[in-house]
């Protein structure tokens, strides 16, 4: 009897379930693990913090996934050692998984950038975890403002990617057309959204004309822009500017940049720019070809961004490259499929631009970002339930646009 390849895929993220997902088809024996006993669909982490959908409708439970093969086995623990030469890795419980073949998809954290301040004062959203700490943060501080024990809830959100831009325009959606209905003893000179950015546009990734419909688009929705500005330093109450200016900030979302964890570098494995792990064009370690490295960890030889189709592609690539070793054939090097990249700024409003040059932008471009969005998605439920939020909360009666308020 020949025996299944044996396969430990560590991270439950885009990357690793879409290895899972493809290993699990070809008859592997596959073992995923993660320290959360759900996945987190991060695109939506946002809408978490604004309230616009609870934590179940972006997490999914990882052993409902695996559940789908017999083959397939969920472990809630965090990895602590790879051991190459063992073909082993060591968790964070003591216990132990051997493997043939390791996928490493653990993603990565946030950068601080070494900004004075920031870690302390300043609040991520690269986790369900943060979503839900920035949500509790607003919901308290608009009540203590409402009943007079806080003077203000004035947010700075830094940095303009698309999730600052994203949480800037939600964010000041919800004070112009709910806060007035919901709090209407909070003065608009009490509440504010500022977003910093030290360039001189937002998105940039996006052609300039996609930028400056972003930009025009949080402007109308009340957002303070300070763009070429670089942040010195963040405080309890404020954050300050390269240039000396002080910004007051009850709430500071940190919305700038990734880097990989400090213990990566104890797993004894290459590491290029940023931490992330330096990869063949197969996205496997040089020294250790049964190690692959999928997902925002990867450093393959040409750099991709950091976003959910790379992942997925790569989760995919890494698990075939597998089961093609596992019958002694060739791996064959990755190529990125490029579909796109698109962002929203609020209610009906967003921008898309596709590898060919083409734009779209307002409406259209929103009603296609919720429905790509919505079919990522993981559990039916799930699907039916964001769907429902989106039109309830865009298209509702402004009252019930949040929950961030009950």
């Amino acid at each position: 009897m020949v025996r299944r390849t044996r396969v430990v895929v560590v991270g439950a993220g885009f990357a690793g379930l879409a290895a899972t997902r493809e290993l699990a088809k070809g008859g592997a024996l596959v073992t995923v693990v993660d320290r959360n006993p759900y996945s987190t669909f991060q695109p939506l982490l946002y809408q978490v913090a604004t309230a616009g959908m609870g934590t179940a409708d972006v997490s999914y439970p990882i052993r409902t996934f695996a559940a789908r093969w017999p083959n397939v086995r969920a472990r809630r623990a965090a990895l602590s050692k790879v051991l190459p030469n063992e073909r082993r890795v060591e968790l964070e419980d003591g216990s132990s998984l051997e493997y043939d073949y390791l996928v490493l998809a653990t993603g990565v954290t946030t950068n601080w950038l070494g900004v004075p301040g920031a870690r302390e004062n300043a609040l991520p959203i690269y986790s369900l975890n943060d979503a839900a700490i920035l949500r509790r943060r607003l919901q308290h501080y608009l009540e203590d403002t409402a009943a007079g024990r806080r003077e203000s809830t004035h947010v700075v959100v830094v940095g303009a990617g698309a999730t600052g831009v994203e949480v800037a325009g939600t964010l000041a959606e919800l004070r112009r057309r709910t806060l007035p209905l919901t709090h209407p003893e909070i003065r608009p000179d009490q509440t504010s959204v500022t977003l910093v950015e030290r360039f001189d546009y937002v998105l940039a990734p996006y052609k300039p004309r996609l930028r400056q419909a972003a930009e025009n688009a949080l402007r109308r929705r009340g957002v303070r822009m300070r763009l070429g500005s670089t942040v010195a330093s963040v405080e309890p109450d404020a954050v300050v500017l390269k240039d000396g200016t002080r910004l007051p900030s009850d709430v500071t979302v940190w919305a700038l940049g990734v880097t990989a964890p400090d213990q990566v570098a104890d797993w004894g494995l290459p590491q290029g720019k940023g931490g992330r792990i330096t990869l063949t064009e197969a996205l496997n370690v040089p020294d250790h070809p049964e190690i692959f490295v999928a997902g925002d960890l990867a450093a393959p030889p040409k750099p991709l961004p950091q976003l959910a189709q790379p992942a997925l592609q790569m989760g995919k690539h890494a698990a075939r490259q597998i089961l093609a070793a596992a019958k002694g054939e060739p791996l064959r090097p990755f190529r990125y499929s490029d579909p796109g990249i698109m962002a929203t700024v609020g209610k009906a409003e967003a921008v898309l631009e596709r590898p060919s040059g083409l734009t779209v932008r307002g409406f259209p471009a929103w009603l296609i970002w919720i429905f790509v969005h919505i079919a990522y998605l993981l559990g039916g439920r799930n699907r039916a339930s964001v769907l429902l939020n989106f039109f309830w909360r865009y298209l509702g009666p402004r009252r019930t646009a949040t929950s961030v308020t009950q």
